[in-house]
């Protein structure tokens, strides 16, 4: 049973339920909805969409305080993907009127969005005919896993506000999935946002990483490589990072080529 006559709103993200990207979301949501908090217990970055069968999806209810307000929260023991799904089925038990995924550390631009569990998490609730919102802000690739309190959320948490009441009294149209939605990391609110297109080039390159003498494991990291070609002038990648302007994105889960079925058809039959 919904709680109140406000708007509900799920919120989740990758970077775990003690994230201040989170907190920063939430702090903006709460004047335009009731906002439910139910984010993944430890960091859960570069999940996708994934719904790994070794998670063991304890749902565990906290209260926190942030800037003096006590807030009742839930930390799932999941992947992004999973904790929105506990969400919807076990701690809402009603379809919200707006999944926020975010706010990240981060930017998820170019090819790299289907790796992204902030992305994910905002898909896979777009899959339940729910308008979906993913906010990311630019940081150094250092700091995407450390929940640095040094972050300055506050024009990405603007923005997430600013979507989000458009969001819940517009109707997107088809085939707009998710609205992606990526900061630089030198806006303000007065920063000018642009509707952009993904664009097609690799922007974090992989790569081994030294093995932990300690256990053994290899494990593969990511740097940022902009030398492979210039991106589209129309594109999240050069919004965000050439032009410094906040870029929203439209995302669908339709991974169709975009090419003539009956063309690709007979080309096939050759």
């Amino acid at each position: 049973m919904k709680p109140n006559n406000k708007p509900q709103i799920l919120l989740t993200n990758d970077d775990s339920i003690d994230s201040p990207g989170l907190w920063a979301a939430a702090e903006a949501l709460a004047p335009i909805g009731f906002v439910h908090v139910v984010a993944p217990r430890v960091q859960q970055t570069s999940m996708g969409r994934a719904l790994p069968r070794e998670s063991d999806g304890h749902i565990e209810p906290r209260t926190m305080t942030v800037r003096g307000q006590e807030w009742q929260v839930y930390a799932v023991g999941g992947s992004p993907a999973q904790a929105f799904l506990h969400g919807y089925y076990e701690v809402l038990g009603f379809k919200p009127d707006l999944v926020v995924s975010g706010i990240n550390y981060g930017e998820n631009v170019a090819s790299g969005v289907t790796i992204s569990g902030t992305v994910g998490a905002a898909l896979e609730a777009a899959t339940f005919g729910i308008p979906a919102l993913a906010v990311s802000l630019q940081t150094p690739v250092q700091q995407h896993l450390d929940l640095s309190p040094e972050v300055d959320f506050s024009a990405a948490a603007y923005f997430t506000r600013y979507f989000a009441e458009r969001m819940l009294r517009l109707e997107l149209p088809f085939d707009v999935s998710v609205l992606k939605v990526d900061v630089p990391h030198d806006a303000t609110p007065q920063t000018p946002w642009v509707v952009t297109r993904q664009s097609r080039l690799r922007y974090y390159f992989p790569m081994p990483v030294e093995t932990d003498a300690a256990d053994g494991a290899r494990r593969i990291s990511y740097t940022i490589n902009l030398e492979e070609g210039a991106p589209e002038e129309d594109s999240d990648l050069h919004a965000v990072v050439f032009d410094h302007k906040v870029s929203v994105t439209p995302l669908s889960f339709d991974l169709t080529s975009r090419v003539d079925l009956d063309e690709l058809g007979k080309l096939l039959s050759q």
